[in-house]
């Protein structure tokens, strides 16, 4: 049965397919130059060993490096930039509390609850829109709950991408390859004759998704989220109560400001008076100082959702220079640590002695001290080395911390303050988004670079929070992905595999055959593109089925459902690439989550589809 012929090209592209794979699993050197290493490799054989394929099209550098302009690349940055709007809007509070107060509190169910509603969407929606739609959700879920969203964002591709196998119309992969079948004289296929398989081999799948999958994926957080979430970190913050503040009248339960959510009342000063907890009959009254106790991560939410508690600390801090610099106005502010150095001119000095904010530029919203927990107005704390400051700037004004040398900036604990203001445009803009593309409005890629654009436009989010969002590793691993593929497709190396397996099925019994053909192809999507597995294996299926003597629509349902097993290589699926920042996941942890599924579900279709088939 084999069709092709091996050369010397082809062996070539599957030796360096193998390192490639290996590398990455690897992960002795950063993805990026494994990425290059392939890049330049093939393009360094294809061009002193030029090759031209049976119909011409010769193997060039240009053939090589489309991967770079492919749509389905420059789609997954642009929605990365989407989705980093609408976290950077916090348009998603609103739906992630609802689905925690309705839902107990309880994380398992909830996260379980979630991923039933992708699975059920996703098999009738294409499944990257359903992804783009849940991520920033379920990253708020996770932080929410107290999860690392390394737990939840692979379940979260991986459920859509189980989801959207379950129907003909769940993934375009599905409809290539019915497409396929038709053309082959195979009959039309309707748009569920692969569910009474493909249900029950997904629901196995499923169920190793929810309760296993978290357990084998790393807890793994960003350094940012590392400093923001470590535990006991309390900053001693003092909020001014100005006239028409919330807190203007307000007296406090069992010692609580109800109105100070997370945040732990240590003294009230008056004037020259001071009042302790549990603050009975106190009443706050303008020109009180309420001195709290408060993490970063309830800090950063207070300013974010009600800024004019702490305008008082910022207006004192900047006030009086005449520039006011810009903290006060929504847009590129940063809040970040630094550490008094040793030796600082700073140290055994208040805030205000050191001139520190005046000559910065930031406002000191808090200080932390690690020995032991302070009791006293921001303004009468003498610094220490070794103390901890939280602090409210422009990027420029941060930066430029590096060269002070009486502080030490702590570089990853810089974060964008999230801008509240913008979250009605930014849901709007996502919410354009996805409507276009599962619509069929627009291809996924127009609707996503236009969704990209219009987040910059109106301000939920600048070019320096865009450009961070575009993840070099993504933009490097596809390109060398498609740059492998095609070199596969081009030198024949996918179908003499293809064909060597064929030959070696024939002769055994159609369970067997379907079982080991299910198989081959679920592990080539994971390096050939689904679509591409899809196109290839299904001519080679109802081959196989017609020399057997059983019905050829029996081996398209394995093609479809294999080829949607992309779960072993980021570069496997469009979905895997979109979560992979957000989860800051590694090549290894897709390979150790994967896997495991590919070989669920290959037993599930084993045992299951030659039972349901009486084959």
């Amino acid at each position: 049965m084999l069709a092709v012929e091996p050369t010397i090209h082809m062996w070539i592209t599957l030796v360096v397919i193998a390192a490639a794979v290996f590398l990455y699993a690897w992960e002795k050197f950063p993805m990026e130059l494994v990425s290059l290493a392939v890049i330049g490799a093939l393009l360094l054989i294809f061009h002193f060993l030029p090759y031209t394929d049976p119909e011409g099209h010769a193997v060039t550098t240009a053939a090589l490096l489309a991967g770079f302009a492919d749509p389905a690349l420059i789609a997954v940055l642009a929605l990365l930039v989407v989705g980093q709007g609408v976290v950077q809007s916090g348009a998603l509070e609103v739906p992630a509390r609802f689905l925690i107060q309705h839902l107990g509190g309880q994380p398992l169910l909830i996260i379980t609850a979630a991923l039933l509603l992708v699975a059920c969407i996703s098999a009738f929606l294409n499944d990257t829109p359903v992804v783009v739609i849940f991520m920033p959700i379920f990253g708020l879920l996770a932080d929410k709950l107290g999860r690392s969203s390394s737990k939840v964002m692979i379940p979260l591709s991986f459920t859509a991408i189980l989801g959207g196998a379950t129907t003909l119309i769940g993934t375009s992969t599905n409809l290539l390859a019915a497409g396929a079948f038709e053309r082959l004289g195979g009959g039309k296929m309707g748009i569920f004759d692969i569910t009474p398989v493909a249900i029950v081999v997904v629901a196995a799948g499923l169920l190793y998704v929810f309760f296993i999958l978290p357990r084998l994926l790393p807890d793994r957080r960003s350094l940012v989220s590392s400093f923001s979430a470590s535990s006991g970190k309390q900053f001693i913050v003092q909020i001014d109560v100005k006239r028409g503040s919330i807190l203007e009248g307000k007296t406090a339960v069992a010692g609580m400001f109800t109105d100070l959510v997370n945040m732990t009342v240590r003294l009230v000063r008056r004037g020259e008076e001071t009042f302790l907890p549990p603050f009975e009959d106190v009443r706050l009254q303008p020109g009180d100082a309420v001195v709290v106790a408060t993490t970063r991560k309830a800090l950063t939410e207070a300013l974010a959702g009600t800024p004019q508690l702490l305008e008082g600390v910022i207006e004192e801090s900047v006030g009086g220079n005449g520039n006011d610099y810009d903290l006060k106005r929504a847009g590129d502010r940063i809040l970040a640590e630094v550490i008094i150095a040793p030796a600082s001119r700073m140290d055994g000095r208040t805030i205000h002695q050191t001139g520190f904010q005046e000559t910065s530029g930031c406002a000191v919203l808090g200080i932390q001290r690690r020995s032991r927990m302070l009791r006293a107005a921001l303004n009468d704390i003498r610094l220490e080395a070794g103390d901890v400051l939280l602090l409210l700037g422009k990027q420029r004004n941060i930066t430029a911390l590096r060269s002070n040398r009486d502080v030490i900036l702590l570089e990853w604990s810089t974060t964008d303050l999230p801008e509240r203001k913008h979250a009605a445009a930014a849901g709007a803009i996502f919410i354009s988004v996805v409507a276009l593309a599962s619509f069929n409005i627009l291809p996924i890629t127009i609707a996503a670079l236009l969704g990209a654009g219009a987040m910059i436009a109106t301000n939920c989010l600048n070019v320096r929070q865009a450009a961070r969002a575009v993840d070099r590793r993504i933009f490097l691993l596809v390109g060398a992905a498609l740059a492998m593929g095609a070199a596969m497709e081009h030198t024949g190396a996918a179908a003499y595999l293809a064909g060597i397996m064929a030959d070696a099925l024939m002769g055994h019994s159609p369970a067997i055959m379907l079982s080991a053909f299910f198989l081959l192809v679920a592990l080539v999507t994971n390096v050939l593109s689904n679509n591409a597995t899809a196109v290839l294996f299904t001519p080679i299926a109802v081959n196989l089925a017609r020399q057997v003597g059983i019905e050829p629509m029996i081996f398209v349902t394995a093609v479809i459902i294999a080829s949607n097993c992309s779960f072993a290589t980021p570069m496997g699926y469009q979905t895997n690439l979109l979560v992979m920042g957000p989860g800051h996941y590694k090549f290894a942890d897709y390979v150790r989550g994967g896997v495991p599924l590919i070989v669920i579900l290959w037993l599930a279709f084993s045992f299951y589809a030659p039972w349901y088939y009486g084959i």
